[in-house]
């Protein structure tokens, strides 16, 4: 069944509730669907292309534009605005689209349409006619393998990958998601977070349109803002990453009882540090709950929540979503034992697109205790499970180091530069060496009008870190590398 349909069925029961509140705009059950109805009819006239681009900031038009496409019987290619002209132009190309869905404001952000490929046709959303009412149409029914989305990785090397996500993978996945954690039709929820990365296309979008919900969007994240956000519509759910908790920690007027109405503040997309956690907790009352994802699994596949959560721990798994743990030969490893994470479910993405050997590479078949030979994920992340159920990610298998024969996970050295009072955030990796084999080097952003310090830092970490792990160099640097959710791009940074 088509990802469309819970959308459908619940904004037909409630037409007139208010979805979503963003910057600009308000949009009841009804105009999401009568809006989506008009672009459909649009889409039909314009392209005979199976994929279509979506290039707009978080938003209720983003979801008009998702509802219009699916019910055009397409697939959505939405656009990271953050990436370079020649990125952009790169996603545009692979996915073979030939129209984008947009507006003027995203245009004007960007630099003018003239940053896009002649070739393509702009659709603005603003200029179309919405008066009257929408030519009516049945929603298809799409079989749970049609391809509903094609996101495209940040790319860990080399050019972006285009990640098949079905109509299949994000309904089980939405639907296994409000399951988990509790979600109710009365829940308000808040976040910045772009709906071009799986992450708030699913957690933002789908989930709590499929609960008939209300979302309070922001295009940018401004923490003054978001706070007063929090006042104004008293939100039950804010779903973040990191970076996000820690600003939101400088906002001096920020009281707990600001906070009082979130039941759950979700954080995902990179590890979440321990003074970030502490703080928010001390100073607000409020427990961050940590989550685990990645973009080939739709993205949900563990979720800390109030009833079921350990510190340093990104919660069990969603209902319908397996978990292994393997060592380097590819055995399965008893709980508590640390190896690469391998995932199962109906969630997993149909492959990467045109890219047969890639998706083979991705994917190892493992013969359970009870005869099944089953199908899994690579995710190339390192954790461990413990007895509970609970997942604990510990690193990233291809940015390990080792150093003289001892294994190094960026994310521990980080965790200690991060609890520095002067330091904002880290980012560590490898540099190799004729004796150690590779050493690690810290690069680190400061807070605002404090000091940088090589040697005393040194010292914070020599104090807490085994000596092999400390670092060999530490350097400051204005500004991280950043994807567009905010998680550090260690790949972009050099060690020379």
């Amino acid at each position: 069944m088509s990802a469309l349909w819970p959308i459908i069925r619940k904004g037909l029961a409630q037409p007139r509730r208010t979805a979503i509140v963003d910057d600009r705009d308000e949009y009841s059950y009804l105009k999401l669907i009568g809006g989506g109805l008009f672009l459909a009819e649009r889409l039909d006239a314009m392209t005979d292309k199976r994929h279509v681009g979506i290039l707009l900031p978080t938003t209720g038009a983003f979801a008009i534009a998702m509802i219009g496409t699916w019910l055009s019987r397409r697939t959505i290619v939405p656009l990271n605005f953050l990436l370079a002209r020649s990125e952009l132009e790169y996603v545009i190309r692979d996915s073979g689209i030939d129209t984008i869905i947009t507006a003027d404001a995203m245009l004007d952000y960007l630099g003018g349409p003239q940053v896009l490929p002649s070739d393509i046709t702009l659709l603005k959303l603003e200029e179309m006619d919405t008066s009257g009412v929408p030519p009516l149409r049945w929603p298809p029914m799409a079989g749970g393998d049609e391809l509903a989305a094609l996101l495209y990785t940040s790319g860990t090397s080399g050019r972006p990958k285009g990640v098949m996500l079905s109509h299949g993978n994000l309904r089980s996945n939405a639907r296994a998601a409000i399951e988990h954690a509790g979600i109710k039709s009365a829940d308000t929820f808040l976040g910045v977070l772009p709906q071009f990365h799986a992450f708030g296309l699913t957690a933002l979008t789908l989930v709590p349109l499929y609960m008939g919900s209300r979302i309070v969007y922001s295009a940018r994240f401004i923490p003054k803002r978001i706070h007063e956000l929090i006042v104004q519509h008293r939100p039950d759910i804010f779903i973040g990453i990191p970076s996000m908790y820690g600003a939101l920690l400088s906002v001096r007027e920020a009281k707990a009882e600001d906070f009082s109405s979130i039941r759950m503040a979700v954080s995902g997309a990179e590890p979440l540090p321990s003074a970030i956690y502490e703080g928010f907790r001390d100073r607000f009352n409020t427990e961050i709950l940590e989550g685990y994802g990645l973009t080939e699994a739709s993205p949900i596949t563990h979720w800390s929540t109030p009833r079921a959560q350990k510190r340093h721990g990104v919660g069990r798994a969603l209902p319908g979503v397996r978990t292994l743990i393997l060592d380097e030969r590819d055995r399965v490893l008893p709980p508590d034992e640390q190896g690469e994470i391998v995932l199962a479910g109906p969630n997993i993405m149909q492959g990467y697109y045109h890219l047969p050997e890639e998706t083979e590479a991705a994917f190892i078949t493992i013969e359970e205790p009870d005869g099944t030979r089953r199908r899994y994920f690579r995710t190339g992340d390192i954790g461990k499970v413990d007895a509970d159920g609970f997942l604990y990610i510990t690193g990233r298998k291809k940015e390990m180091m080792i150093v003289g024969g001892e294994n190094v996970f960026p994310r521990e050295i980080e965790e200690v530069l991060n609890a520095h009072p002067h330091v904002h955030a880290s980012a560590v990796i490898g540099r190799p060496d004729g004796i150690r084999g590779e050493v690690p080097i810290a690069f680190i952003e400061l807070e605002e009008d404090t000091a940088f310090d090589e040697t005393v830092l040194r010292q914070w970490c020599r104090d807490r870190l085994a000596n092999y792990k400390v670092p060999r160099q530490i350097r400051a640097v204005e500004k991280l590398p950043r994807s567009g959710t905010g998680k550090v791009l260690r790949r972009q940074l050099s060690p020379q």
